[in-house]
């Protein structure tokens, strides 16, 4: 693999850039959920018979002003990702990174084209698959632009790591399962919220991300993981981000599911339910570049052995 071509500050900016924009584009996105505003414009890719860029900012009320805002972001992320794989493909040397761009300028006409299909052909399908791309789609982006950064370029620093600490293949896999429990959590959100069904898978994974993140996080707090460039900032982030989004599920619970919810302001339960999705898009993007570390800066042929500590030990 390559790793040691020259540092592009532009292309790590851009990376950024876009997934910003595209963090963005997925709180859009919930807000159309949440106020049910997806079919507000019946056509597509034109608006009301309009070109999608020049439909009257006048006519843009209600659900039309949600669901229009969330095409032309969604275009603006378009253009963004066609930018950043053109740099990638310019300024870097590393043919499994443009293999990622292309990957992720790929992924982002299927959004496209699926978020029209929603409309066209008014079929929730299209809607969830719509939903669970866009959360796969935003956390390549973030893969992107840490690969794209000084951290992930720089050496790793051969620092002997001792039994117990961070350096263990069960740390990797624990990892890689938390990350995909939460993408899997993921997709039951989606379904829960474009389909009312699927309560009990969406909380049995709740239960299950909430124990993972939890035993990820005690695992690499308990030392300091600072010198093998994973640090404890992310780990303290996702626990952060944890305890936020149980509350805001429960909010959400209490505003779609009960007859509690029928007592709270529209713009209350809207909000809850967008900052729901918001916050697991956050976990997960977290949870994914917490994961790349790992795999970055620990040494898989480092075995953990608790009975001992001091000595390094290798299979």
């Amino acid at each position: 693999m390559q790793q040691h071509a020259d540092y592009s500050p532009w292309l790590h900016r851009t990376a950024r850039l876009t997934a910003g924009a595209t963090f963005l584009l997925i709180v859009i996105g919930g807000i159309v959920t949440s106020t049910d505003s997806g079919l507000a414009v019946p056509d597509w890719p034109t608006t009301f018979g309009y070109n999608m860029f020049s439909y009257p900012l006048s006519e843009m009320v209600g659900g039309i002003l949600y669901e229009h805002s969330h095409r032309l972001m969604g275009s603006l992320v378009g253009i963004l990702t066609i930018g950043l794989f053109l740099l990638i493909l310019a300024k870097d040397s590393r043919k499994w990174l443009k293999w990622l761009g292309l990957a992720a300028l790929i992924a982002v006409i299927v959004q496209g084209v699926l978020g029209g299909l929603r409309v066209t052909q008014i079929n929730r399908n299209f809607a969830i698959v719509h939903a669970c791309l866009a959360q796969a789609f935003f956390a390549l982006l973030c893969g992107i632009a840490w690969f794209t950064s000084r951290d992930w370029r720089r050496n790793k620093t051969g620092t002997p790591v001792r039994r117990g600490e961070v350096a263990s293949p069960r740390l990797r896999r624990l990892s890689l399962i938390t990350t995909g429990l939460i993408y899997v959590q993921l997709i039951f959100g989606a379904i829960l919220r474009h389909t009312g069904s699927r309560l009990d898978a969406h909380l049995l994974f709740a239960f299950l991300v909430a124990l993972h993140i939890f035993l990820l996080a005690r695992r690499l707090l308990a030392v300091d993981s600072e010198s093998d460039g994973i640090g404890q900032s992310t780990p303290l982030l996702l626990l952060g981000l944890l305890v936020v989004q149980l509350m805001l599920g429960t909010g959400a619970f209490f505003a779609k599911l009960t007859a509690f919810g029928e007592t709270f302001a529209a713009a209350l339960t809207v909000t809850i339910t967008t900052a729901h999705v918001a916050v697991g898009a956050l976990i997960l993007v977290s949870s994914f570049v917490l994961t790349l570390k790992i795999y970055r800066f620990t040494d898989a042929s480092v075995a953990v052995d608790a009975s001992a500590s001091g000595t390094l030990v290798t299979e």
